[in-house]
């Protein structure tokens, strides 16, 4: 059986070190010429570190990140609203990890190497394309370095995990536009002292006044203990223009939303000035759709369920989906089925994480505070609302995304 992945990211790689566990032969292609640790921080939830930890990569990840130890909610006001343990202080069995996108990355990438053999991806290699019959599929390529056209390719199935904007899911959906609501964001890393312990995921606001998303991602980053803190700023704005994923983000934008939170524990405007660099993203997704499974092509990841990044729940989705379709194809001698039953038990938890994203995500606590407080600094929270009713919120979301302590083993 030969299997063509598209797209060398998390998913991809993630898939291949999936299948090569179970003995089954893959051919990776990544767009990108060369391999560099880029982008920000990203969250590796429990049910997230499970998979990985089953891949053998739990002891490599924790030595280059930081272990997440509560996560702590707060209004703009900088009054704390909740608080809960995580990971393995909250039970689970595998830690809670913040790390740079671009380590773990590297960390997938060269266990791919490793395990599969360095032949078995090859970069600069851009999808521009797919062809299907009954024989199996012929991927086209382009070199994305030079945009020379290169060998295409023949396998008995594909699977795309080529991310947002997936050719591959674009050649069954060519007129799929993508949702957005009028959120905008911005994303940078700082660094700094510890803010709080240093171990915390910070949540401060909502989307309506501005809200934050702060937590570290890497330890003694300058040899003189301070921290890289990645932070996320959320702004819904009146206007429907949308950031762009390729541009640097600009104080102007959104930085006076935030310059007066001065809070006994941080001072958000000094972490924003002091960034090492900026990114505007638009907070986009794509409807769920019906199927993602067309014979013998398949996606996976954000190529099949792209979702708000919210909850830090698309990289443990993603890592969910590759051990369940590596798992079907290695129980059955008939590829095209196992597909099917991939997409059959993956669908439906996945657009409902989607759905969850836009309408009940985490920090749906921060703006049921505000709400019920009115925006205005509280005396005692607890005659407003409790911290049972705060905790059913924060249970509930981990119920739908499938890492509630009963969900993770």
């Amino acid at each position: 059986m030969t299997i063509a992945i598209v797209g060398g990211g998390i998913a991809g790689l993630a898939l291949g070190l999936n299948l090569h566990k179970r003995g089954i032969a893959c051919q990776i292609y990544e767009a990108a010429p060369q391999i560099k640790e880029l982008g920000v921080g990203i969250t590796l939830l429990p049910h997230g570190m499970r998979e990985l930890t089953a891949l053998g990569l739990q002891d490599q990840l924790k030595a280059v990140a930081i272990e997440i130890r509560e996560s702590s909610f707060f209004n703009r006001f900088g009054q704390l609203i909740y608080k809960e343990p995580r990971g393995k202080l909250a039970g689970y069995s595998v830690p809670e990890l913040g790390i740079h996108r671009g380590r773990l990355h590297s960390i997938l990438y060269e266990a791919a190497c490793a395990r599969l053999g360095k032949d078995k991806i090859t970069l600069d290699r851009r999808c521009i394309g797919l062809d299907q019959n009954d024989g199996g599929v012929t991927l086209h390529f382009e070199e994305a370095s030079t945009g020379a056209r290169a060998e295409s390719v023949h396998a008995e199935l594909v699977i795309g995990c080529d991310g947002f904007n997936s050719v591959v899911r674009g050649h069954f959906y060519p007129d799929e536009q993508v949702a957005f609501t009028g959120i905008n964001t911005w994303r940078g890393v700082t660094r700094r002292k510890r803010i709080l312990d240093g171990r915390t995921y910070i949540r401060i606001g909502s989307i309506r006044t501005g809200k934050m998303v702060i937590y570290p991602i890497i330890d003694d980053v300058d040899g003189h203990g301070n921290q890289l803190i990645n932070w996320v700023a959320e702004l819904q704005c009146e206007t429907t223009e949308r950031n762009d994923w390729n541009k640097p983000g600009k104080l102007d934008d959104f930085y006076p939303v935030y310059q007066d939170r001065r809070f006994d524990w941080l001072d958000v405007g000094e972490l924003i000035r002091n960034a090492d660099s900026i990114f505007e993203y638009p907070m986009v997704d794509r409807d769920p759709v019906e199927t993602w499974t067309f014979g013998r092509v398949t996606l996976a990841g954000d190529a099949a369920h792209p979702m708000y990044p919210r909850g830090s729940n698309g990289s443990a989705q993603a890592l969910i989906d590759v051990r369940t379709v590596a798992d079907l194809l290695s129980q059955t001698d008939d590829p095209v089925a196992a597909l099917g039953a991939y997409e059959q038990a993956r669908l439906k938890p996945t657009s409902d994480v989607v759905r969850a994203n836009r309408e009940n995500p985490p920090d749906f606590i921060n703006d049921t505070v505000e709400r019920l407080t009115g925006d205005k600094p509280f005396d005692q929270l607890d005659a407003i609302i409790t911290q049972e009713q705060l905790r059913a919120l924060s249970d509930q979301y981990k119920r739908i995304a499938g890492f509630g302590l009963q969900d993770v083993r």
